[in-house]
């Protein structure tokens, strides 16, 4: 059954009994910062508690909360979960369609938006994509005033089942409407404890297909976030950076951490690498976590422009996305001696459910993977095609079972059984290998993996040979169907801005050689000025498949935008 200490109203009781001054939050006003401390927090979701019974929220109901960095994402957060209802997050950097996506899978009772946002028109995204899918009803808005506490007028964001500004006490005759049921639960969730309810969903990445929703339990989120603080060593009087949205899995579950560890968060919502850099060195940040290329920009001011002190910075998780995280490793280790651990994690097991530990060599542990963060989290490497164990060292499909794996999807029933093995593993889609000693090192998505003269070739392996060339900035390698439909590696890369005048696709051809095998060495390499990307809730991802779409139309020749 689930106790008290399982739920995330106990775990904001449990840090203001013990003290309810200590900041939580810190939002960025006008350049500077407002304090909520704990105490101020579970009051606000208290008022808002109040307010969603107030406009017959039930149990079980879905809330989308499409809000920026503001403590109040958090209080929406801890005020659903005390009336039973479940949150979906929505970045506001969605487009319509992804936006009535989630009306259409989640049917969420309420949508919390901003009064104003950086000149975003928010609530006119949310009409469109209302207004596109109108078999769905219209959800109640409760409008948001942020920590500028900005005038609102509810009456201006009524979709047709009323509005009200959150925190004013005053609902009027507001009435959610009635939603029907999407949770359909999984392997994972259907012997759960029943009233240990869903408290949160993520959308996933959508790489397989239509994003699903993907929702969690409140004991799987408190376990969770105590797992990861325990393994980061957060305690009270840390200070996370929380640049990534709380809205995506990789945002939320960092912020928990530091929550179920006692520290406090400093929120921002526009990414202004200098700025961001004078707020870390004014709280005294101790953990960050996100991916190579927000702490790339970050690297990049504090070398051009004025050097904070970061020497509070203890910890940083970091994901690769774009080739740089050994770089920043290094710099953080030998400027402010912070220990960096590569992460692993998804929508449907939580971010950081991988972590590397202290002791594991550097070599190891600036990697994708880790071991996991709980004793109950179990792990294997699978035949994918068979979904039975295979040997340590040999890569095949990451799975997991365990309190973090994915109890319900929204609006898909579908994917609650494709996305479990016959014995009760979830498919991550990720490629790995086990090291024998409880850790694992991740290899790619499955999609990614590329199949040359019959051998499966990671393309992290060529991208690492070609950023090894002293004129390489960024570099991404894809594979394209070639001649006799066999699969041809094509290497994308941004040169530096000091590279070498003989930096091209001949020379970096020969420099794979060196060290390659000659099956692995791409069969073409093209010059661009800048990858193509996108942004999502866990930070910008060079865009593979448009990348494969220029390899696909670049057969004839070789590009190099310098000369083109």
């Amino acid at each position: 059954m689930t106790t008290r200490t399982e739920t995330l109203s106990a775990l904001l009781d449990t840090l203001v009994d013990d003290d309810p001054a200590v900041p939580l939050t810190y939002d960025v006003v006008a350049g500077e910062l407002v304090v909520s401390g704990r105490s101020d927090i579970r009051d606000r979701a208290e008022a808002l508690r109040a307010e969603l019974e107030a406009v017959g929220v039930r149990p079980g109901q879905c809330l989308a909360v499409m809000l920026p960095n503001w403590s109040d994402a958090l209080v929406w957060q801890f005020a659903a979960a005390a009336v039973g209802a479940h949150v979906i997050g929505v970045n506001t950097r969605y487009n319509t369609g992804e936006v009535a996506h989630i009306l259409t899978a989640a049917r969420p009772a309420v949508v919390a938006v901003p009064a104003a946002f950086h000149g975003l028109d928010l609530f006119g995204r949310l009409t469109e994509a209302a207004a596109s899918v109108p078999d769905v009803a219209s959800p109640t808005i409760a409008v948001v005033r942020g920590p500028d506490e900005t005038e609102a007028t509810a009456s201006e964001f009524d979709l047709g089942s009323g509005a009200w500004v959150a925190g004013s006490g005053d609902t009027g005759a507001v009435e959610a409407p009635e939603t029907p049921d999407r949770v359909t639960l999984t392997a994972a969730g259907i012997d759960d404890d029943p009233q240990d309810l869903l408290a949160v969903a993520f959308t996933t990445s959508g790489s397989t297909g239509v994003p699903k929703l993907a929702a969690h339990r409140h004991s799987a989120i408190v376990r969770h976030g105590h797992a990861d603080a325990a393994i980061m060593q957060v305690r009270g009087g840390d200070v996370g950076l929380c640049v990534l949205p709380v809205s995506g899995v990789f945002g939320f579950s960092a912020a928990m951490a530091m929550i179920a560890g006692g520290g406090a968060l400093l929120m921002e919502t526009v990414f202004d690498p200098a700025a961001v850099l004078r707020r870390m060195q004014q709280v005294k940040v101790t953990h960050g976590v996100g991916a190579d290329d927000l702490f790339g920009r970050l690297y990049d001011e504090w070398h051009t422009g004025e050097r904070a002190d970061l020497s509070s910075l203890r910890w940083l998780g970091i994901a690769d996305f774009l080739g740089r995280s050994k770089e920043i490793a290094r710099w953080a280790r030998d400027e402010f001696g912070t220990h960096t651990s590569g992460v692993f994690g998804s929508s449907e097991v939580f971010a950081l459910a991988m972590l590397w530990n202290a002791d594991d060599p550097e070599s190891v542990r600036w990697n994708g993977g880790g071991r996991a963060v709980d004793s109950a989290i179990e792990l294997r490497v699978a035949d994918p095609l068979e979904d039975t164990p295979i040997a340590d060292g040999e890569q095949g499909e990451l799975q997991f079972r365990g309190p973090n794996v994915v109890d319900a999807y929204l609006g898909n029933p579908e994917a609650a059984a494709r996305a479990f093995t016959k014995d009760g593993w979830f498919r991550s889609g990720d490629l790995a290998v086990a090291l024998g000693d409880g850790g694992y090192r991740y290899v790619c998505r499955m999609g990614d993996v590329l199949r040359l003269r019959g051998f499966l070739v990671d393309p992290a392996e060529i991208e690492r040979r070609l950023a090894q060339h002293p004129g390489v900035g960024i570099v991404k390698v894809v594979g394209i169907t070639g001649d006799g439909g066999y699969t041809q590696a094509v290497g994308f890369v941004v040169p530096t801005d000091d590279a070498p005048d003989d930096t091209d696709a001949e020379t970096l051809k020969s420099w794979c050689k060196e060290e390659l095998a000659a099956f692995k060495v791409p069969s073409a390499i093209h010059v661009i000025d800048r990858m193509p990307t996108t942004v999502g809730g866990n930070g910008s991802k060079i865009r593979a498949v448009e990348l494969r779409e220029w390899a696909q139309n670049w057969t004839d020749s070789e590009r190099d935008y310098r000369r083109d």
